[in-house]
């Protein structure tokens, strides 16, 4: 599988952003998919995921704030990030069964 992500940027805080991440493959019959981030010097944690039954889940430090969508016609995973905090900078990463996007930077300023 490959993917594409896309939507990342410079934004304040207490912005919004959406990312973006399409599949080479169709994505109707696949929840093992999610986004995940990476500050640097830290390690790569998961922000948001489908579970084994289709249903979403949040880290705590996003919850109320981020969206996990999907769109199957279109193979296309999101994430809508709104009320932003300078905590949210990292690079994203989506990632579908195995397969990872390339990342996408987003820098919230204060």
């Amino acid at each position: 599988v490959q993917l594409q992500a896309s939507g990342g940027g410079l934004v304040q805080a207490g912005g919004s952003l959406r990312l973006s991440c399409t599949a080479s493959v169709p994505i109707f019959l696949i929840n093992a998919m999610g986004w995940y981030r990476q500050a640097p010097g830290k390690q790569r944690d998961l922000v948001a995921h489908f579970t084994s039954s289709g249903s979403t889940a949040y880290a705590d430090s996003v919850k109320g704030r981020f969206t996990i969508s999907r769109d199957n016609a279109k193979k296309a995973l999101y994430l809508q990030m709104n009320r932003l905090k300078p905590e949210d900078t990292a690079v994203y990463y989506c990632r579908v069964m195995d397969s990872w996007g390339q990342g996408t930077q987003v820098t919230v300023s204060s």
